[in-house]
């Protein structure tokens, strides 16, 4: 592998500059012989398909904005030609025209909150369900957008098939943003559902009024243990793949809460209907 990189860099480098391939090849440590048995080579099917591979994945990289390493690239390739591949391919493959997906920023420190409402940690990091809408996680996350504005997004997740079952985005972080979501979700359960709801120990979470809304729907509640965020991993996931694969590619287009409500909203359709999830086998949250 390292010997191919060094001959299609020489080629590059014949192509753009005088440099002799002599001095090429000394510069690189491979032997003249070497690359001109490497230049008269035939493709092989191997070849070819690598070929074919990387233009792929060049283009799905593109179309992405990089968000996606070898894992979800795999899954996207083996989708679209319809055949096993091997992610240690693709892993090779993105090495060798150097792509990688962007890096995420950390999560600010949990800020502690005096409760007036609390509930153990029921959930205990049993992030596997058995049917829909038997476990939820909720959260709040903040965006900036313009000249120093602020929204918030509520957004709740079902365990199950990792679609986000609601979500509401407002200019102010509130108990009214938080029990609209809940109760808009609340309305799509039968009267036989009454799933877990495992929240974080923020201000609104911990309110009379939130909790009076959970005994009403004979829901039960559970919370993360303080400053544990870990313990709501699958939405602070939720929270970094939007991030990072919306929001802060695309931060200074944001201008207006209106084209900030846009992009959240087309990433969410996207989460749930077109982005493939490696725990659900492959398929999209709403496919599986």
């Amino acid at each position: 592998m390292r010997q191919e990189r060094n001959y299609e860099a020489i080629q590059e480098l014949l192509q753009e500059t005088s440099y002799s391939i002599r001095l090429l090849c000394e510069v690189a440590g491979t032997n003249r012989g070497a690359y001109y048995k490497w230049l008269q080579r035939k493709d092989t099917k191997e070849d070819q398909w690598n070929k074919t591979l990387v233009k792929a994945i060049k283009r799905l990289y593109k179309k992405l904005d990089g968000t996606f390493g070898y894992r979800r690239m795999t899954a996207e390739l083996k989708r679209k030609y319809k055949c096993p591949i091997n992610k240690k391919r693709i892993y090779r493959l993105m090495d060798k025209i150097n792509l990688k997906a962007v890096i995420r920023r950390k999560a600010k420190q949990y800020k502690t909150s005096k409760p007036e409402h609390i509930a153990a940690n029921i959930l205990n990091r049993d992030f596997k369900a058995h049917c829909p809408n038997e476990k939820w996680v909720t959260d709040v996350t903040e965006f900036k957008y313009g000249e120093g504005k602020k929204a918030y997004l509520s957004a709740i997740l079902d365990l199950h098939e990792k679609r986000i079952v609601r979500y509401n985005l407002t200019r102010a972080n509130n108990n009214e943003l938080v029990f609209k979501n809940l109760n808009e979700a609340l309305e799509t359960l039968s009267e036989d559902e009454h799933p877990l709801i495992h929240t974080d120990r923020g201000v609104q979470y911990t309110s009379y009024g939130f909790n009076r809304i959970i005994e009403s729907a004979g829901l039960h509640h559970s919370m993360s243990r303080p400053g544990k965020c870990i313990d709501n991993g699958p939405m602070e996931a939720f929270w970094g793949n939007l991030k990072c694969e919306k929001y802060y590619l695309h931060k200074h287009e944001y201008q207006t809460f209106q084209q900030l409500a846009k992009a959240i909203e087309e990433y969410i359709y996207f989460y749930n209907y077109e982005r493939l999830q490696l725990a659900n086998g492959g398929y999209t949250p709403m496919e599986y």
